[in-house]
């Protein structure tokens, strides 16, 4: 590729009266200090990077990223939650109906989504340990390549 085709921008956006350049850098800063508060430290955010030819680049700091949002979104939440309802008239009645069923549910629900919190858990523990023990053997295996090349190269010497 020519550099003018490198740097030329995915889309522009030219509106009359608008600074657009000033639009971007504002937009710009605001993703930059979202990802420093961790707010897209998330498993949605992990899928849509996935597809991010960039991020891609450094495949140590993604899988590192992905893990990390993986092991965010693997647990269920099991708190309970508030039940509406917006139809007038009947909602009050649906609204003690609901609460009603959720009462006498909540125990199976909750005994469901234990067992799967401990399921989640366990396999992304088990994903992270697999990257762990390949990481270490890759190092170990190159640091034994360095080795060898290192005595390959000192047999000619000699």
């Amino acid at each position: 590729m020519s550099d003018s085709t490198q740097s030329k921008p995915l889309f522009e956006v030219h509106a009359p009266g608008v600074d657009t350049d000033a639009l971007v850098r504002e937009v710009q800063a605001e993703v930059a200090r979202k990802m420093e508060a961790g707010v897209y430290a998330d498993a949605r955010v992990a899928r849509a990077e996935r597809s991010n030819l960039a991020t891609l680049t450094n495949h140590d700091e993604f899988l590192a990223f992905y893990l990390s949002c993986m092991r965010d979104a693997s647990i269920v939440d099991i708190n309970d939650f508030e039940i509406r309802e917006r139809r007038r008239g009947v909602g009050p009645l649906l609204v003690r109906f609901k609460k009603t069923i959720w009462g006498l549910l909540k125990f199976y629900t909750y005994r469901l989504w234990s067992q799967q919190n401990q399921v989640n858990g366990l396999l992304v523990t088990a994903i992270e340990n697999l990257d762990q023990k390949y990481a270490h053997k890759i190092a170990a295996l190159e640091k034994r390549i360095a080795e060898l090349e290192g005595a390959k190269s000192d047999d000619k010497e000699a």
